[in-house]
């Protein structure tokens, strides 16, 4: 993974739980509803998730939400930097420091139609199926 040089006012630390609020303002810019709505599902998903956010000027700027067995898979649940901050590698620095954490695992996630040409750089292609409960 490409990973930035962070300056002195940057930084990726743990997700504390009063990031939540920077994280859904934008969540909701992206026009993901359902993640701001579900507000306490939302929260206690970062909670309970390996997660990181990119700090700069004390500002929340990028987040990383992700889940892993810790050796084989690492799974990307989210990926989000405020679109003011985009393609400046806070995005691969943010997947880049979650991967370093688990070396041995392969990372996965979804892209959307307008982020599939972000990560088809640096991931190949691979197939799945999604249902929400409730769904038939």
């Amino acid at each position: 993974m490409l990973a930035i040089k962070l300056t002195i006012t940057q930084m990726i630390r743990a997700f504390k739980s009063s990031d939540i609020d920077a994280i859904q303002a934008m969540n909701q810019s992206e026009g993901w509803d359902n993640l701001v709505v579900r507000h306490e599902q939302t929260l206690n998903s970062w909670k309970n998730s390996v997660a990181f956010v990119f700090e700069e000027n004390n500002e929340v700027i990028g987040c990383i939400r992700a889940i892993t067995d810790g050796y084989v898979s690492l799974y990307v649940c989210e990926l989000l930097v405020h679109q003011n901050h985009r393609k400046k590698g806070i995005g691969k620095a943010l997947m880049g420091y979650v991967h370093d954490l688990y070396p041995t695992t392969r990372m996965e996630l979804l892209a959307t139609s307008s982020s599939k040409s972000y990560y088809e750089y640096d991931f190949r292609p691979f197939y799945g199926f999604r249902r929400t409960y409730g769904e038939s």
